[in-house]
């Protein structure tokens, strides 16, 4: 048997353990239900165990700088990533990794690393919410987005933080293995195969975070998972037993927007996530969103995206080939 394509993954002192057991487990489970051996390794700076943010001891491999030829390199976050930043030597050795994997990815701070070693420069990418304004202003040649679960940018992919990178994780498994052995690992795992949005995990529900009122929260939901259905503010209002001025009230004092506005943007990141992943024509993407059809959904896009679904799409468009 041909040796598995290697994944390394980097942990430093201070890491989040989650960022390395998280996506550890979802591509050594999809591995094993596709009969397919995952080589994993993790790796430290100087090769010796670190003490994860709450002080987990995690033994390691070997040191980064050991290491020739791999994959994919992922590198985790954690508070530590502040203080891993002024590692030059680690620093150097993500980035003359990455030149040599087939793709990169970033796990919640994370992310800074790859900014520093200069592999975000003119590339979308997000991080944990906490940190997306110190991204954006420390590394202004990154357009960071607070919103996203994670963003694949060509061969480099960033997630949110903490479980957000066995989202980043299934995807490659996804990428790997196909779409039913990761449907497959979420099972096994106990974990949502993909979360509202589709592919590029964009969450609405993130943005705003969740209402207080239960049902309110329950009405998230639904708008996600039924964007093409009569979202106006009179059916809204309806599905809530509230009158229109009562609901824009609601959402207004709980998620900080009125409810014309939450709609849109829901249906624009879906819209997004199939513009990034199939070859449906805009005016059936436009109206599976929810749009009215596809001069409605171009006007959106410019709101909240600043550019039009055609260009998008042209940036974006997740080919099957485009990371293999």
């Amino acid at each position: 048997m041909a040796a598995a394509p290697l994944t390394v993954i980097v942990a430093f002192k201070g890491v989040q353990a989650l960022d390395v057991t998280g996506p550890w487990e979802v591509l050594h489970t999809a591995g094993r239900i596709a009969h397919a051996s995952a080589d994993l390794l993790l790796v430290s700076p100087d090769g010796n165990a670190v003490r994860s943010e709450s002080g987990l001891r995690l033994g390691v491999d070997g040191a980064i700088g050991e290491i020739e030829q791999l994959d994919t390199l992922i590198v985790a976050g954690g508070n530590g990533a502040q203080e891993a930043l002024r590692d030059a030597s680690l620093v150097a050795s993500i980035r003359r990794l990455s030149g040599r994997a087939r793709r990169t990815a970033g796990v919640c701070t994370g992310a800074f690393l790859l900014a520093e070693a200069g592999l975000l420069d003119g590339r979308r990418a997000t991080t944990h919410w906490w940190r997306c304004e110190q991204l954006a202003r420390r590394y202004p040649a990154v357009t960071v987005e607070p919103d996203p679960i994670f963003v694949r940018d060509g061969n480099i992919l960033t997630s949110a933080g903490v479980t957000a990178g066995m989202d980043l994780a299934l995807a490659l498994a996804e990428q790997d293995h196909g779409r039913e052995v990761a449907l497959q690992t979420a099972r096994m795992l106990v974990v949502y195969a993909r979360r509202a949005g589709g592919q590029s995990q964009f969450s609405v529900q993130l943005a705003h975070q969740s209402a207080e009122r239960q049902p309110l929260r329950e009405l998230q939901a639904w708008i996600a998972e039924h964007p093409d259905s009569d979202l106006s503010v009179g059916a809204l209002a309806g599905r809530l037993h509230l009158s229109e001025r009562q609901l824009s009230r609601v959402f207004r004092s709980e998620l900080g927007a009125t409810p014309a506005a939450y709609v849109e943007q829901t249906r624009v990141e879906r819209a997004r996530s199939m513009l990034e992943t199939n070859g449906d024509s805009l005016e059936l993407v436009a109206r599976r969103c929810g749009f009215a059809g596809a001069e409605v959904m171009r006007r959106a896009f410019q709101r909240r995206v600043s550019t039009s679904p055609s260009e998008y799409r042209r940036r974006f468009r997740m080919e099957e080939t485009s990371c293999r």
